[in-house]
């Protein structure tokens, strides 16, 4: 008889950081919930993780849009999966000053960055604490720490992401389920080609890390019960930085950083 695995649902789990979750997952012994907006992909990511004799369930789910989510929590429920552990990493930005973006664009991403992980959360969490057992990684970003002009919205989501992930940790303590902050710098995904990043200085060709080096770094906090994890030393130090430099002038510096160089 097969032993009983854990399970762990990964959003965004088609490319970058959630596609190397489901594959560390998968080596880990993990069985696994796979969900994103390309069935395709999934499915094809599934085919390859077969080697570690897992059970995957494929389930697309476009989280940007309303309660999707949910839907997709209850379809969880009725196929009688068991969420053990949830990784919350979709989610995208966009580059450009605010006053010309698209609205309906700006709105999609704070539905996906904010409000799809904080329903999919709400709904998992009561088993996880029944049970007395669980951990959530939310995907959140060094952004987090800056005010972020050319990404208004998206800098300020994922401060949403990591006061939130914070302070569930502190009321979850003693219940035997930990909450995870991630908190990546520059990534080398398909990150920076979706937000418009190209030629930004934030991606020059030598400061970013790979999403498996995020992931390596994430996975012992995620096991430790880790609140806040920043992958790299370059990071943790720029974060820790933002304790010293005037909040005032850090707009300016931002801006710069993510200004296009070519």
């Amino acid at each position: 008889m097969r032993p009983k695995r854990p399970t762990a649902l990964i959003t965004g789990a088609s490319s970058g950081i959630g596609r190397d979750f489901a594959e560390r997952l998968a080596a880990e012994r993990h069985d696994l919930i796979l969900t994103a907006r390309s069935e395709d992909r999934l499915r094809a990511l599934a085919r390859d993780l077969e080697v570690h004799g897992t059970r995957i369930s494929v389930l697309r789910a476009d989280l940007s849009e309303p309660g999707a989510a949910s839907r997709l929590a209850a379809e969880v429920e009725a196929r009688g999966l068991r969420v053990d552990v949830l990784i919350n990493n979709a989610g995208y930005g966009t580059y450009g000053l605010f006053a010309d973006l698209s609205l309906p664009e700006q709105l999609r991403m704070i539905q996906l960055n904010i409000g799809a992980l904080t329903e999919l959360t709400w709904q998992l969490l009561p088993g996880m604490i029944a049970r007395r057992h669980g951990r959530v990684l939310n995907v959140a970003s060094t952004a987090a720490f800056f005010p972020g002009p050319l990404m208004a919205v998206y800098y300020a989501s994922k401060a949403f992401v990591l006061s939130f992930s914070e302070a569930l940790a502190c009321e979850l303590r003693g219940t035997g389920v930990t909450v995870t902050a991630l908190c990546p710098g520059p990534t080398a995904t398909g990150f920076q080609a979706r937000a418009g990043l190209e030629g930004s200085r934030l991606f020059v060709s030598g400061r970013t890390l790979s999403s498996a080096d995020v992931v390596d770094e994430a996975y012992q906090a995620l096991l430790r019960g880790q609140t806040l994890v920043i992958p790299g030393r370059t990071n943790r130090l720029q974060t820790f930085l933002t304790r010293l430099v005037p909040r005032a002038v850090l707009p300016d510096l931002v801006r710069k950083a993510q200004e296009r160089i070519h």
